[in-house]
């Protein structure tokens, strides 16, 4: 082969490198904007859904006590209707103030709001009742002899514990 050949095959064969090289660069610059594009696509979905999820917070924070607020309304009502009686009897108003209790109860316990009430002799627990005192008593040590005053949980979280009298060790 001559030289003009050589230096021809050669510029033939850097050519054709060339071109596969340009071919590539293209093919990767195509897939880098479309590797962009779909980041761009999940970063804009992303901040969407969180922005959802922003506003979703908000209004469980704004609202979340209107179901409760809506199941209060009718032992309001109640208290209003017994207000407006006048020269009530105290068996009337002994009736209408069972009845608004039981309204009361009624609409806690649809909002998961339950008595802590225990019984005399039922075993004290710290987590759940507030001895006042312990008093000398014929029944086990640290019972409940007396509720003073009535706790109350929602959904197993103490919102207030029974205040208690505990028995004392003998």
């Amino acid at each position: 082969m001559s030289p003009e050949e050589i230096d021809a095959a050669q510029s033939a064969q850097a050519a054709d490198e060339l071109t596969a090289l340009q071919a590539e660069l293209a093919e990767l610059k195509a897939k880098s904007a479309d590797l962009a594009d779909q980041y761009l696509r999940a970063k804009a979905e992303a901040e969407n859904a969180r922005r959802r999820a922003e506003d979703e917070v908000s209004k469980a924070r704004k609202f979340g006590i209107e179901s409760f607020a809506e199941s209060m309304l009718p032992v309001a009502d109640s208290l209003d209707a017994a207000l407006a009686i006048e020269n009530a009897t105290a068996d009337q108003l002994r009736e209408g103030s069972d009845a608004t209790l039981r309204q009361l109860t009624s609409a806690l316990e649809r909002n998961k709001v339950v008595a802590i009430n225990p019984a005399a002799g039922a075993k004290f627990d710290p987590h759940h009742h507030q001895a006042i005192s312990m008093v000398p008593a014929d029944q086990e040590a640290n019972t409940v002899v007396s509720v003073l005053q009535k706790g109350y949980s929602i959904a197993d979280r103490v919102l207030r514990p029974a205040l208690v009298t505990v028995a004392a060790p003998k």
